[in-house]
């Protein structure tokens, strides 16, 4: 293995696997920390974990435990994959993972870049932009988990870890990787650098070469395949026939748009925060009549702002995001027995439930079917998956994601 990537979350995780897989490089998707080695062949390894919005101690101890085992596996850099919106708290996770890995991987200064620009995402003058929007003029001031307030990355970073946080400006990136090299501080320094274009991110990808650790999305890998002397190509895949269901548990705004178009063609069940607190709804019965319909149905618990923040005041914020996990893991479980063989999920959180209720440890990484949303396999299953980050998508995802998953 050449390349480690620990992703915070299992979306992010399928997003960078697609690109670095697009790129070339022959790649796995590991559900937590193996407990194996790796396949010989495996050259990069991207190792999802669940760790965006646990308490930093635990996020760092599972952090550092990925790390450990991808440098026994050969790496020779980690990439700490975070979402392309800089998802976290003025706690963290971001800073204080970043910092424990340097640390373990004797870095001292850290190249920042979570702009995606294919996706809309993009860095400029340490302003993270999403779309035409600044970051905290977006849809994520809303996130019901880790609302973003704030679009200066160096004071979202600085909140976060007593590292220093430097910024190094477009002006210097669109030099080229030689000026980006220059342009690193002398001293130990977390390092926000600007991209607005693929060709931003290549020239990052040029001046980190040498560097042992990288922090940003899954744009930040477009060139990272070129250093390891793999060429561009495209993922295969086999087609998957039979049954399909669609598990929604993110509340973006793409997401709700692209629930409420699915509803409008397909039977659909509502999984409201009252019937999972008060043991309403059964996740057996659920299937049951998932597996009865003759077109894939839709499953969500997706609602706007007002609604969540609305039941999260009722129940909770985490006892609720729980619940409704602890639900999408117990109705994948009984779908999986039921012999579903198609399944797209919206959401990071809810990918992780899902994923923990396939009890699959590995996953091959098949073609893209959006900008950041890969095809998966889940190992030693013939049965296709697709894990959405919320906002990724057009309004008609859902229905295209199952049709692609069954043709070539």
């Amino acid at each position: 293995m050449k390349l480690g990537v620990i992703a915070d979350d299992f979306t992010g995780a399928s997003d960078i696997a697609l690109t670095l897989a697009e790129g070339g490089m022959r790649c796995v998707q590991y559900a937590g920390v193996p407990g194996q080695p790796a396949d010989k062949e495996v050259e990069a390894g991207i190792v999802s974990l669940k760790s965006r919005t646990i308490p930093a101690g635990e996020a760092v101890a599972q952090s550092l435990a990925a790390c450990d085992w991808l440098l026994e596996q050969g790496c020779t850099q980690i990439v700490f994959k975070v979402c392309s919106t800089f998802d976290s708290t003025p706690q963290g996770n971001i800073g204080p993972v970043a910092a424990a890995l340097a640390e373990r991987l004797g870095e001292d200064r850290v190249i920042v870049c979570p702009a995606f620009p294919e996706s809309g995402r993009s860095v400029y003058q340490a302003q993270l932009f999403v779309g035409d929007q600044p970051l905290a003029e977006s849809s994520m001031k809303d996130h019901p988990l880790t609302p973003m307030r704030d679009s200066d990355l160096r004071r979202v970073l600085g909140a976060q870890t007593d590292w220093p946080v430097a910024h190094i400006a477009a002006a210097t990136v669109f030099e080229g990787a030689e000026a980006i090299r220059a342009a690193l501080p002398d001293g130990p320094a977390m390092v926000i650098v600007d991209a607005i274009r693929d060709a931003d991110l290549r020239a990052i990808a040029g001046a980190a070469r040498d560097r042992r650790l990288l922090v940003g999305g899954s744009g930040i890998a477009i060139g990272l395949p070129r250093n390891f002397g793999a060429s561009p190509a495209t993922p295969g895949w086999a087609p998957v026939a039979g049954p399909g269901a669609i598990i929604s548990g993110s509340c973006s705004s793409a997401t709700r748009g692209q629930v409420a178009a699915y509803r409008d063609m397909a039977p659909s069940h509502e999984i409201t925060p009252e019937a999972v607190m008060s043991g309403q709804v059964d996740a057996e019965e659920i299937a049951d009549w998932a597996m009865a319909q003759r077109t894939p149905p839709l499953i969500y618990s997706s609602a706007d702002p007002a609604a969540v923040a609305a039941a999260q005041s009722r129940f909770g914020g985490s006892a609720l995001a729980e619940a409704i996990e602890h639900f999408f893991t117990r109705l994948t479980a009984a779908l999986r027995r039921r012999g579903i063989a198609r399944l797209v999920v919206a959401g990071g959180e809810t990918s992780g439930a899902v994923v923990a209720g396939l009890g699959a440890a590995a996953f091959a990484v098949g073609p893209r079917i959006a900008a950041g949303v890969p095809m998966l396999r889940p190992e030693g299953s013939d049965m296709g998956l697709v894990l959405k980050s919320g906002n990724f998508g057009g309004p008609a995802f859902f229905a295209e994601a199952l049709e692609r998953l069954r043709t070539p």
